[in-house]
């Protein structure tokens, strides 16, 4: 049985949108949807993404493969608001837009809503339109490829919580990445909740020697340290710690999610333990207890 340290996780306030991206192949649509979700970096003042569930063409509102995905800022005021709304067009317009055969539909019903027009429909220069396709309004922007993009008029967003985690200490690197894998497995099959790193080799800290490239590595918990500096803190016999990053709609929703994956990997040979980041409440005013989860 894996050892869950007595600690906890600790989690912020953040700002999410949710959408719903399809394509006419799972090829096409995996493009769109990892151009949208890359580059996790919130600590950058950007956005961090990532996918919530595969969606069978049977349950989409085109018939076509499609995924849900969230898109993540930090904070929840009005500079929040803002961000979130131009870090949304952006991914939009270069990560989803662009792929052959894309349309995006609003996948988070709130009474808080960006425009798409503003940010998205204009990409037709004035030519672009809006029909009514099955209920819902959207915008239809003509582009070369010869068929239109189609996004929905008003896509919806909320305040969340961000930073859910979970550090697997583990014997070797591959029984860090089996580890890693089964828990990012688990957390896809949670409604409502992303790892936007999905297994993180990289864990950081908030002090850094370093402040014009942002956090940089946790250097306590690096086992290829551990023989080379003072007071490292990695177990002996432990070669790897990677971490997980769980973001989500609601408490409820972050503390299922970091269950599902503490449950997938309780089977995997090498893992020792499992902890969580935190940095004494200095971080974030929300803290997830792992053993009450």
């Amino acid at each position: 049985m894996v050892e869950i340290i007595d600690t906890y996780a600790e989690a912020f306030e953040g700002l999410v949108t949710q959408l719903l991206v399809t394509a006419k192949t799972e090829a096409l649509l995996k493009s769109a949807v990892y151009s949208f979700t890359a580059l996790p970096s919130t600590v950058f003042n950007d956005a961090e993404g990532g996918i919530v569930r595969w969606v069978n063409p049977k349950e989409t509102p085109d018939g076509r493969p499609g995924a849900v995905v969230q898109l993540w800022v930090l904070g929840s005021g009005k500079k929040a608001v803002a961000n979130l709304e131009d870090k949304l067009g952006r991914r939009t317009r270069q990560g989803i837009l662009v792929v052959p055969t894309t349309a995006v539909f609003n996948a988070l019903e709130s009474k808080n809503e960006f425009n798409m027009m503003k940010t998205v429909g204009h990409c037709g220069d004035g030519y672009e339109w809006t029909v009514d396709y099955k209920g819902r309004e959207m915008i239809n922007v003509p582009i070369m490829m010869g068929h239109d993009f189609l996004i929905e008029h008003y896509l919806g967003y909320q305040e969340g919580i961000m930073g859910g985690n979970l550090w697997l200490f583990c014997e070797s690197v591959d029984a860090g990445l089996e580890a890693g894998q089964k828990g990012v497995d688990a957390i896809l099959e949670i409604d409502g909740a992303i790892t936007s790193f999905g297994i993180c080799s990289a864990g950081s800290k908030p002090e850094t020697n370093f402040p014009e490239i942002g956090p940089s590595t946790n250097h306590w918990f690096c086992p290829t340290l551990k023989d080379k500096i003072e007071g490292s803190k990695v177990p002996d016999g432990i070669k790897s710690i990677p971490e997980i990053v769980i973001d989500g709609l609601d408490m409820t929703t972050v503390k299922k999610a970091m269950k599902a994956a503490i449950d997938a990997m309780q089977d995997v040979k090498g893992l020792r333990t499992i902890s969580a980041g935190n940095y004494d409440g200095k971080l974030g005013k929300y803290k997830i207890y792992l053993k009450d989860l």
